[in-house]
């Protein structure tokens, strides 16, 4: 660790002489590669040099341990329990830092969830999963805008619960991606449904995928390779939203994926948002071949974000959260599927630092 430590001190050298190079400056992304890099970098060195004087005052008080005057003395041992504690702390943070950074850290992203098995009560689900999100979201700063819908409308005799097929919302803020990151996979209920007249519990299931919006630099769709298609919009009518050709469908022919989207009233908003989940969607397949080529690098994750990988079990009637990744289980689920996740997410992060740490051998 302390290698790494003194190469880093003398690569931030490195890109202070470069942040003031007119080459380097006069290229816009080569400047913001530098740049973030340097802010990387120099908080690792902060808290290096940090440490170190932490070291020294150590060093400073046990010497002190010998001092003839006995208050002296009395105030190094004071000293030096603070001190211990501050230094282990700093050595913590400092093993977090030199984690090699998630590329897509800061970034916005899709969230997409979709009912799976279970029928009408896995679109309840979802909605009930969305809900969750959002609520999480606003609680720490996130901002979430819808990009597309299925809702559905279930129930009857006045009694109606909108459920989704699938919705897929843009979430941005600065620790989206942090906070969401680990709520890809298949996600099971078991609880007696609103449909239910016998008062049976049934197991359904909705599925999340946390896609980070790539940049223009990523992943670049060449014309060649889509098919557009429009079409008047389904779902319930007036405002002209089923009366004309606004909504679109976009095929990418090399995997084809397909997006459609009808939300809005306007043929090119609807293919703007579509170009968006559909950039989204081919990045998260390459990850996906990323990860199966190279099986050891998915050990450091809590989870390989893949859709098909069942996470967590919400089972109502005993109140219960279950996340089968880390063996955690929580008898809060009411408060959990409100919008408090905090204590789940803390858990997820710790389990993959951990494991990250072990990885890199800074354990």
């Amino acid at each position: 660790m302390f290698d790494k430590l003194e190469a880093l001190e003398h690569r931030l050298e490195v890109l202070n002489r470069k942040l003031m190079d007119p080459d380097v400056v006069s290229n816009s992304k080569l400047l913001m590669e530098t740049s973030k890099e340097h802010a990387h970098v120099s908080e690792i060195v902060e808290a290096w040099q940090a440490h170190k004087e932490l070291q020294q005052q150590l060093a400073d008080a046990k010497e002190m341990l010998a001092d003839d005057d006995p208050d002296i003395r009395q105030m190094a041992k004071e000293e030096i329990g603070p001190l211990e504690k501050a230094i282990a702390e700093s050595t913590e943070r400092i093993r977090v830092l030199l984690l090699p950074k998630d590329p897509y850290e800061g970034r916005p992203l899709l969230l997409e969830i979709r009912a799976g098995t279970g029928g009408d009560e896995a679109a309840l689900f979802a909605a009930d999963l969305h809900r969750m999100y959002e609520r999480f979201g606003e609680r720490n700063g996130l901002r979430f805008q819808t990009i597309s819908a299925s809702p559905i409308t279930v129930g009857s005799s006045g009694k109606t619960v909108q459920g989704f097929k699938e919705i897929i919302s843009s979430v941005t803020g600065e620790s989206a991606y942090a906070m969401l990151r680990f709520e890809a996979g298949v996600h099971r209920v078991q609880r007696i449904p609103a449909t239910e007249s016998q008062g049976r519990i049934h197991t359904s299931a909705a599925t999340v995928a946390v896609l980070p919006e790539p940049d223009e630099v990523e992943i670049k769709l060449d014309a060649k390779d889509l098919r557009i298609d429009t079409m008047r919009a389904g779902g319930p009518g007036g405002q002209s939203v089923n009366t004309t050709d606004s909504a679109v469908r976009i095929v990418h022919l090399p995997t084809g994926i397909t997006v459609q989207c009808q939300d809005e009233k306007s043929q090119l908003k609807n293919k703007q948002k579509a170009m968006r989940v559909l950039k989204a969607r081919v990045l998260q397949m390459e990850q996906d071949k990323a990860h199966a080529e190279n099986r050891d690098s998915r050990r450091a994750m809590v989870g390989s974000g893949d859709r098909s990988e069942r996470i967590r079990t919400y089972n109502f009637p005993q109140n219960r959260l279950t996340d089968h990744r880390i063996g955690l289980t929580l008898y809060k689920l009411d408060n959990i599927i409100d919008g408090d996740l905090t204590e789940v997410n803390d858990a997820l992060t710790a389990a993959w630092r951990a494991k990250a740490l072990e990885e890199e051998g800074l354990a």
